[in-house]
């Protein structure tokens, strides 16, 4: 039971760093591989707020999320529109993009290096102990996944019981049907860009809560959205939540029970397990 609750705890940050790279990639169509350095800015912004101003990483949210959107709406617009108005097809513009944002993961993570340099961070946040079904675990990790499902639940919310959200998953099912329907295809790919920044940078400001953290480590959280957006389906949020859930209690499990140096090698295993088996993804339909 406790390695259970631990995984579902720590699922909750994964799930809305996943649920970003979703906005990005299953409605923009774009493949951004520098999505983990918008999470780590996310830890680093949220321990600057919290060590210099004594702002909770909570309360903290309320900046960061505005300054991400606006920092990943300008990042689209200027550097990666021109890439989508020149794209011939899909597969041009995930080429494209791939080679862009892998540009940028390394100009993003060199302006960190340089800001904050290459050594482990970390800050005593609710560092206090939470009893769940019997066993202690620590309230920061509690708090971080309560705040993940309530920022999960609004974009649910926005994307079925809003006329915005409405668009945004008509663009992902099909842009040409879309513009066809008088959506403005270009601004919402711009808008879905932005609030997937947004959404992997609260995720991010999150996880610096229970996670020592570093200018470096932002490829190996790019990589764990990935696979759970390709275990999940693309696009599919319901898959991006359950394939989150499912990946931090493995990583958990093998931890626990088995060495916590073998977490990535199980991600990926299990990531490969689904390639294999269910490529679809979990919620996905068989292609005919």
């Amino acid at each position: 039971m406790e390695i259970l609750v631990t995984g579902i705890l720590l699922s909750g940050t994964y799930a809305l760093i996943a649920l970003g790279l979703t906005l990005q990639y299953g409605v923009a169509r774009i493949m951004n591989l520098a999505n983990g350095e918008t999470l780590v800015a996310g830890c680093f912004v949220a321990f600057w707020l919290y060590a210099s101003f004594a702002i909770s990483p909570i309360y903290g949210l309320l900046i960061i999320a505005p300054a991400a959107f606006a920092l990943n709406w300008a990042i689209y617009r200027f550097a990666l529109r021109p890439l989508v108005n020149r794209a011939k097809n899909r597969g041009m513009l995930e080429v494209d993009s791939i080679l862009a944002t892998f540009g940028l993961l390394f100009l993003l993570q060199g302006l960190m290096l340089l800001s904050f340099g290459g050594e482990y961070f970390s800050y005593t946040f609710l560092a206090e102990r939470f009893v769940l079904f019997g066993s202690a675990y620590g309230l920061n990790r509690v708090v971080a996944f309560a705040a993940a499902v309530v920022i999960a639940l609004a974009l649910y919310l926005f994307l079925y019981h809003t006329r915005h959200g409405t668009a945004v998953r008509a663009v992902a099912a099909d842009p040409t049907s879309a513009n066809l329907v008088a959506i403005d295809v270009a601004r919402t790919a711009a808008f879905a860009f932005a609030l997937g920044g947004a959404l992997t940078a609260c995720g991010g400001a999150l996880l610096s809560t229970f996670y020592t953290f570093n200018a470096s480590m932002g490829v190996v959280f790019t990589m764990k959205a990935l696979i759970i957006v390709i275990m999940g389906g693309v696009g599919d949020i319901r898959g991006a939540v359950l394939a989150a859930l499912i990946l931090g209690v493995a990583e958990t499990a093998v931890a626990s029970l088995i060495d916590p140096g073998l977490t990535l090698a199980a991600t990926y295993t299990l990531f490969i397990l689904v390639l294999l088996f269910r490529p679809q993804g979990i919620f996905g339909r068989q292609t005919t």
